[in-house]
C-alpha cells in the first residue's frame, strides 16, 4: 500500500536547524505519518476487503464437501429377507438403536432379490444389503462398509432370532466435577485455537511491512527520511504504524464476523475456559499479537533492505512464509511436550515465543511468567529493529556524510515544494 510524505514533515524540518527530535518523538512522527497516509487510502480499504474473498471460497467448499460427504456415506442398510424376517429385523433395531445411537444403522426393508442389484439402484444409495434370515444373516456390500455395519447387524440379527425382549441393565449415573487430566485436554483446543488464529492474523497483516519498505526504497522516501532522522526511529515508527493499522483491521473483520454471527441467530461453537480465564486470555492474546507483530516486522524490514525492487519482494516472500510456518509448527509441537526442553526453547526463542506464552496462558494460571516474556520480546524488538537499521545503512546509504547531507537537501527542497503547493 501506497504511503505518501505527509504534512509530519513540517516538523521534522523546523526540528533540524536547532536541536533534533529525539528518537521517541522521531518515531512518533513517522508512526503517525505512515497510518495515517494508509489509513485513508483507497488501498486499505480494499485491503480490508482482501479475507472475504479465502472466506467465501472455504465456506464454498465446506458446504459442497459436507455435502458430498453426506452423499457418499449413507447409514442406510437394506433388508431383503421374507417379509416376515424384515419386520423382525426392524422391530429389532428400532429396539436397540435408541440405546446405542449412530452404532444402528437405519433398515429399510426390500423385497428379496439379489443383494448386487439392489446395491445398483439408482437414487437408492444403500451402504449394505442384508439377506438370508435373522439366524443366518448375510452381508453384502463395500469392504469398507462391510467393516463399519457387520457388527451392528450381527447384533440385530441375533435380537430378532430370539424370543426374548431387548433389556438394558440399570445403569446408575453420577456426575462429578471434571478432572484435571479431561481439562488440561480440553484446554488444548482452546491454546490450539489462539494459536491458530495469532498466525493466520500475523501471516496476513506482517508482509505490509515488507512491501512498504521496498516501495519507499524505490521513490526514494526512505532515504530522505534516513537523511533527516535517526534509521533506528524510521523503522520503529514504521512497525508501530503497520501495527496500528493492522489493529484497525482486526477491529473491522471482528466487528463484521460479530454482526455476521448475530444476523444469523448462531451461536459459536464454545471453547473450554482458558486456564487464566477469558478476559486475561484475550488481553495477553493482543499483547502476543503485537510482540509477533513487531518482531516479524522488524525482521521483515530487515529482509527489505536486501531487496530493491518488488520482484525481489516476490522471490524473498517463500522463504518468509516458510520462516513463518516453521515457527507455528514449532510453537504447536511444544504443546505436546510440556515441561520439557523444547517447550522450554520455544517459550524462550523469540519468534516462537508469543505462540507458545499465548498456549501456556490456555493451559496455566500463573501470570507472572508472561510479564516476563513480554518483556524478553520486547527486547528483542529492539535488537531486531536496530540490526535491521544497521543492515540498511550498510546496503542502501553508502554514501557516508556525503549522502546524508545530499538527503537532507533534498528533504528541505521537498518540504518548500510542499509548503508552496
Amino acid at each position: 500500500m501506497r504511503t505518501g510524505f505527509g504534512l509530519e514533515s513540517r516538523q521534522l524540518t523546523e526540528a533540524l536547524p536547532s536541536a533534533r527530535l529525539s528518537a521517541l518523538q522521531a518515531a512518533w512522527v513517522i508512526a503517525r505519518r505512515d497510518f495515517l497516509a494508509i489509513l485513508f487510502s483507497r488501498a486499505f480499504f480494499f485491503f480490508l476487503l482482501g479475507p472475504l474473498f479465502p472466506l467465501a471460497v472455504g465456506a464454498l467448499a465446506g458446504s459442497v464437501g459436507s455435502k458430498v460427504e453426506r452423499t457418499v456415506q449413507t447409514n442406510v442398510v437394506a433388508v431383503a429377507m421374507a417379509p416376515g424376517d424384515n419386520d423382525r429385523m426392524v422391530e429389532a433395531a428400532n429396539a436397540i438403536g435408541p440405546r446405542l445411537a449412530d452404532a444402528i444403522p437405519n433398515f429399510s426393508p426390500v423385497p428379496e432379490g439379489d443383494p448386487r442389484a439392489i446395491l445398483a439402484e439408482q437414487g437408492k444409495g444403500y451402504a449394505a444389503v442384508v439377506t438370508g434370515t435373522p439366524a443366518s444373516p448375510q452381508l453384502t456390500g463395500p469392504r469398507g462398509e462391510l467393516d463399519r455395519w457387520s457388527g451392528a447387524v450381527g447384533l440385530v440379527a441375533a435380537q430378532a432370532a430370539g424370543s426374548a425382549e431387548v433389556a438394558f441393565a440399570p445403569v446408575a449415573i453420577a456426575v462429578v466435577q471434571q478432572s484435571t487430566a479431561a481439562a488440561r485436554t480440553d484446554r488444548i483446543r482452546t491454546a490450539q485455537a489462539g494459536q491458530l488464529l495469532l498466525f493466520l492474523l500475523t501471516m496476513l497483516l506482517a508482509g505490509m511491512v515488507l512491501s512498504n519498505l521496498v516501495e519507499e526504497k524505490a521513490n526514494k522516501i526512505i532515504e530522505v527520511l534516513a537523511a533527516a532522522i535517526p534509521m533506528d526511529a524510521v523503522f520503529m515508527g514504521k512497525l508501530f504504524a503497520m501495527l496500528g493499522v493492522s489493529f484497525v483491521g482486526i477491529a473491522v473483520w471482528g466487528a463484521g464476523a460479530g454482526l455476521f454471527a448475530l444476523a444469523n441467530g448462531e451461536v459459536l461453537a464454545s471453547l473450554p475456559a482458558p486456564a487464566v480465564g477469558w478476559p486475561a486470555f484475550i488481553a495477553l492474546g493482543i499483547a502476543y499479537f503485537a510482540m509477533a507483530y513487531l518482531l516479524l516486522g522488524a525482521l521483515f524490514l530487515s529482509i527489505g533492505a536486501l531487496a530493491t525492487t518488488v520482484r525481489e519482494v516476490q522471490t524473498l516472500s517463500m522463504p518468509v512464509t516458510m520462516l513463518q510456518l516453521v515457527v507455528f509448527f514449532i510453537a504447536a509441537y511444544a504443546l505436546t511436550a510440556p515441561g520439557s526442553w523444547f517447550e522450554i526453547g520455544a517459550l524462550a526463542f523469540p519468534l516462537s515465543g508469543p505462540f507458545a506464552m499465548l498456549a501456556r496462558a490456555a493451559l496455566a494460571e500463573p501470570l507472572w511468567p508472561h510479564a516476563l516474556a513480554l518483556a524478553w520480546q520486547g527486547l528483542w524488538v529492539v535488537v531486531f529493529t536496530r540490526a535491521g537499521a544497521a543492515l540498511f545503512k550498510r546496503r542502501v546509504m553508502k554514501s557516508g556524510k556525503a549522502g546524508a547531507r545530499a538527503g537532507a537537501k533534498c528533504f528541505r527542497f521537498f518540504h518548500t515544494k510542499t509548503q508552496r503547493g
